[in-house]
C-alpha cells in the first residue's frame, strides 16, 4: 500500500511516491532522447503526473492514464486490512487523487482505464500483505466516470467519451475503433448518463467479485453493449 501515515498506522511496508514519479521521469527523459513515445499507465502520483504535465509542455510524446479506483479511493479507505483496497499501484493520499483529478480536467491524463484483474475468492481473503493485487474493474469503469467526473465535476460527456474510448483508439494506433464513422468495428457501449442505481457484487456478472465498489450509488450505467455488431448485453 502507499506509503503513509495509515500504512505506519498498520504496520504494513509501504510503497512511496519516488517509487513511480523517478521511474516515470527516467522514461520521459529516454522518450526525449529517441524522439519515441512512451505512454504511462495507471498513474497514481502527483509527481509523476507534474512530469507528464511538463513533458507535455516540452513537445514530448508522452501519454498517461489513470484508472477509476485512483481519482476516487484513497489510502486510508483500505481501513483494517481491507484487501478489497489492495492494488498496485496503490491507492495513494488524498492531495494525489484531487491531483489525478485535476490532470483528467486539464487534459493532462489522456485515457481511462479499468485496471480489471479479477481474482478467486481465496486469494482476497488472506492477510493483507499474502493477498493478490488488483480489483474488479470493467462493469464500474464507466459509471464511476460519470457519476464523480460528469455529475459533480462537471466533465463533458463528450470528453467522457474521448477519455474511454477515443483516444485510447488514436495513442495505440486501433484503426477503426473507438468511433461510430461508417465501416469501422461496431463495438458500441449505450448508456443512460442520468440512470440512478446502486452496484451489487453479488449481481455482477463477472466471475469474481473483489470490488471496494459493492454498495455504491452511482448515476449512470450502460444499457445496451454491442461487439462486433452483435448485441452481446441488453440491461
Amino acid at each position: 500500500m502507499n506509503y503513509g501515515a495509515t500504512s505506519f498506522r498498520l504496520g504494513v511496508h509501504g510503497m512511496p511516491n519516488t517509487a513511480e514519479s523517478s521511474v516515470v521521469e527516467r522514461d520521459i527523459a529516454l522518450a526525449k532522447q529517441t524522439r519515441g513515445h512512451v505512454h504511462v499507465a495507471h498513474i497514481s502520483t502527483r509527481e509523476a503526473l507534474e512530469a507528464v504535465r511538463n513533458a507535455r509542455k516540452a513537445k514530448l510524446r508522452v501519454s498517461a492514464e489513470v484508472t477509476p479506483h485512483h481519482f476516487t479511493l484513497i489510502d486510508e479507505n483500505v481501513g483494517e486490512f481491507n484487501t478489497h483496497y489492495k492494488m498496485n499501484p496503490p491507492l495513494r493520499s488524498v492531495a494525489d487523487r484531487d491531483a489525478l483529478i485535476e490532470g483528467i480536467l486539464d487534459g493532462t491524463i489522456d485515457v481511462i482505464a479499468s485496471d480489471h484483474a479479477p481474482h478467486a475468492f481465496h486469494e482476497k481473503e488472506v492477510e493483507f500483505e499474502r493477498a493478490a493485487f488488483g480489483i474488479t474493474g470493467l462493469e464500474t469503469m464507466l459509471p464511476i466516470a460519470l457519476t464523480v467526473l460528469h455529475h459533480h465535476f462537471k466533465l463533458t460527456l463528450w470528453r467522457i467519451v474521448e477519455l474511454l474510448a477515443t483516444n485510447p483508439a488514436r495513442i495505440f494506433n486501433l484503426t477503426g475503433r473507438g468511433t461510430l464513422a461508417e465501416g469501422s468495428t461496431a463495438d458500441v457501449t449505450i448508456f443512460d448518463p442520468k440512470k440512478k442505481w446502486t452496484f451489487d457484487a453479488s449481481q455482477s456478472l463477472s466471475k469474481s467479485r473483489n470490488t471496494p465498489f459493492d454498495g455504491w450509488n452511482f448515476v449512470g450505467r450502460p444499457v445496451a453493449t454491442i461487439v462486433g455488431g452483435k448485441m452481446v448485453y441488453e440491461g
